[in-house]
């Protein structure tokens, strides 16, 4: 699906004031196409919002440290990503897309560059899903740099993957709280089903992409109860992350701001701070 219109990194400063070292943990950056071009075999065409696009909105919504999540549409040429760590290696770090041609010297290189993860996807209309054997084998040496591994999953099928995930070396991140919706309540099977999964030591969950999961657009605020949720559940295990710029949205975000001023309503000062500084440092390996 092509985007014509490049996103507007934001149109005001948020209400909210974010803590000192808060952490967007999942954005990406997209070109330009003429020096990064896009794989032949993305999944869809984005327009260009590249990294001076990103710094310009976490300099205006309050974001003092970034993961940049590798876009689908560049495959596992995580050149993108590195290029922009580089520019704030204290302050970014990224999530990369490997596969099984990934040589140990790609990882260590990686790594040396400030990936700290890497993303798989198990939704079939989105992404192949990884072979289990060559997928068991990248967990493996991924462990040895201390990664984690971020999953682009639905809640309603993490117990169809319990026997993969219960075999994992490393924690594990499950994408935009697991594609909840909220119009579905918070009795509905698959965020109840997240809500146990949250509650185990090795699963971790982004508080991502909300406008997805919103069933009522901008100020988001019916996604406010699942957060709270969440954080009665696993408040030393969450992150947060605005999806900038949010490809194939279910509701235009017309202004990000609107991401950061939801926060108040999903927990107090002690949870903010966890889901927005601590949590991500720790996991992510930022240091003060």
């Amino acid at each position: 699906m092509n985007q014509p219109a490049t996103p507007s990194p934001a149109f005001r400063q948020p209400d909210f004031t974010l803590p000192l070292g808060a952490c967007d943990t999942h954005c990406h950056i997209l070109g330009p196409v003429a020096r990064f071009p896009y794989a032949d075999s993305r999944p869809y065409t984005p327009a260009e919002s590249g990294k001076t696009v990103l710094s310009a909105l976490h300099e205006r919504i309050g974001v003092d440290r970034t993961v940049i999540v590798q876009a689908t549409v560049y495959g596992s040429n995580n050149r993108i990503v590195l290029d922009a760590i580089a520019d704030r290696p204290q302050t970014r770090r990224g999530v990369a897309l490997i596969d099984a041609g990934t040589s140990d010297a790609d990882l260590q290189a990686l790594h040396d560059g400030g990936i700290r993860a890497v993303r798989f996807g198990f939704i079939r209309h989105l992404w192949v899903p990884p072979d289990p054997t060559m997928f068991h084998r990248l967990m493996e040496r991924i462990a040895l740099f201390g990664w984690h591994v971020l999953l682009h999953v639905d809640a309603t099928g993490l117990d169809d993957l319990q026997p993969l995930l219960d075999a994992l070396p490393v924690p594990f991140v499950i994408d935009h709280m697991g594609r909840i919706d909220a119009a579905g309540g918070l009795a509905q099977p698959g965020f109840v089903r997240l809500l146990e999964w949250a509650r185990r030591d090795h699963c971790w969950v982004k508080v991502s992409a909300i406008d997805r999961l919103s069933a009522t657009g901008a100020p988001f605020a019916d996604v406010a109860p699942f957060v709270r949720a969440l954080i009665d559940a696993s408040p030393d295990r969450l992150l947060w992350g605005t999806d900038f710029p949010h490809p194939n949205p279910r509701h235009p975000v017309a202004d990000d701001a609107d991401l950061v001023d939801v926060l108040p309503l999903c927990g107090d000062a002690d949870a903010m701070q966890k889901l927005l500084v601590d949590n991500p440092a720790r996991l992510y390996g930022f240091i003060d």
